[in-house]
């Protein structure tokens, strides 16, 4: 196992804020998939976790699903090492990790040390895969790899009857291979298993499907890798504070190679038009807002005709902020960052969330008067989240960064909803 020095992950502990933050707020947290950047959620946790402020209830697909279920299937104060324990498993070192001069080539050799032999505890090669693509396999074992290993980690460190009592609630994310239909599995109706998990990030054709009450499943995000649909189709529906944890980044520059191709293909089709996504939903929200405030202008006497009452019960006035944290690129990031299990590739990349959620948790920018009519309003940074020097907040010893500017966006026509 890796020693927890070999991946330096963050030390500093925030000052408690709990989740006094979020007032009346529900908090919930979305993981998007994509393998070895789920470590950027892993950072992300941390921050929460350090400031006293534990999730109401968590989404995930993929790699998200494996955060979220160590997080859910933990004591509140076993979560953070449960995480941290998982992720060193995974941490894979290249024999030539540590040479001067070769940082390249390491990093090229370790992606492909994992490809070729699998990762101890997660994954490992099923070498009739490799004879050929009609070789009869059997529908539970069609894949390059077994995932054998992850169960067996995921019953070490996911207590699942502790997920039963819904302190956070989990979601999970898994496509249905007969009828390519997305199924949630929700703590609140499923009893779980590591099955479900495994489901969720059973990716082909690297994973095989996983069988579940007689469907196959395979991995969420082949469907919908940012599964934020789950939160605005609940019900009831509740005011929720939504840190959007995005491994992909839907915009980049144009590729001139047929690497950085390769890299901007994957990030366009991981990060599964998020932002038109919630387009939509700021619009409906707009809708059932003003169905709501029109409602009241309506005279006593006709709310007693069934048609007005059945209208009136589409108007709602809850209000969604989606706090959108974005994994940055790292530097010397190729296409085949998701099977960057170095250590030093899981550190950087722990440390880049945990200073974005801190930064946002810091600026709280759900906080504040907003437009009455908007439903659904988006907090994004115009650059990364940083962490920032305040008052309730750790001074590192690095160099100070500027404050980010925040857009918050409303409405149709994604414009600012706050109210001056």
């Amino acid at each position: 196992m890796t020693k927890a020095s070999d991946t330096a992950l963050p030390k500093a502990k925030a000052s408690k804020l709990g989740n006094s933050k979020f007032r009346d707020n529900q908090l919930v947290l979305v993981f998007q998939g994509g393998g070895a950047l789920g470590a950027y959620q892993a950072g992300v946790y941390q921050a929460l976790d350090e400031a006293g402020i534990e999730p109401d209830w968590i989404i995930g697909t993929s790699i998200g699903a494996i955060n979220a279920s160590l997080i859910a299937g933990n004591e509140r104060h076993n979560r953070l090492a449960a995480v941290k324990e998982f992720w060193q498993r995974m941490s894979h070192k290249s024999p030539l990790h540590g040479w001067p001069g070769l940082e390249a080539f390491a990093q090229s050799f370790s992606n492909l040390n994992t490809v070729v032999s699998g990762i101890p505890g997660f994954f490992e090669p099923n070498p009739m895969a490799f004879l050929g693509g009609g070789i009869p396999l059997g529908a539970d074992s069609a894949g390059y790899y077994s995932t054998a290993p992850l169960e067996k980690t995921l019953n070490e460190l996911v207590d699942f009857s502790l997920i039963k009592k819904n302190k956070p609630r989990l979601t999970v994310g898994a496509a249905n291979v007969r009828t390519s239909q997305m199924r949630y599995f929700d703590s609140r109706e499923t009893e779980f298993d590591a099955r479900h998990i495994m489901a969720s990030g059973a990716l082909p054709p690297a994973f095989p499907a996983v069988r579940i009450d007689g469907e196959l499943y395979w991995d969420g995000g082949i469907l919908s890798n940012t599964p934020t649909e789950a939160i605005f189709d609940d019900y009831p529906r509740r005011n929720s504070v939504i840190f959007a944890v995005h491994l992909w980044n839907p915009d980049g520059s144009e590729p001139a190679t047929m690497d950085e191709v390769a890299h901007r293909q994957k990030d366009i089709m991981y990060s599964s038009r998020v932002a038109n996504h919630i387009a939509r939903q700021q619009e409906a929200h707009r809708l059932r807002h003003i169905v709501k405030e029109l409602s009241a202008l309506l005279p006593e006497d006709s709310l007693a005709n069934p048609k007005v009452r059945e209208m009136r019960a589409y108007g709602c006035l809850t209000r969604m902020h989606v706090v959108r944290l974005m994994a940055p690129n790292l530097e010397g990031s190729n296409h085949t960052k998701d099977v960057d299990f170095s250590p030093s590739g899981i550190a950087r990349r722990w440390e880049a969330g945990y200073r974005s959620a801190h930064g946002a948790i810091l600026q709280a920018p759900w906080q504040g008067e907003f437009d009455s009519l908007e439903g659904v309003i988006l907090h994004e940074s115009v650059n990364e989240w940083r962490e920032a020097k305040a008052q309730d907040c750790v001074v590192r010893t690095e160099a100070k960064q500027p404050t980010p500017a925040v857009v918050h966006s409303g409405g149709i026509n994604g414009t600012d909803s706050r109210v001056n």
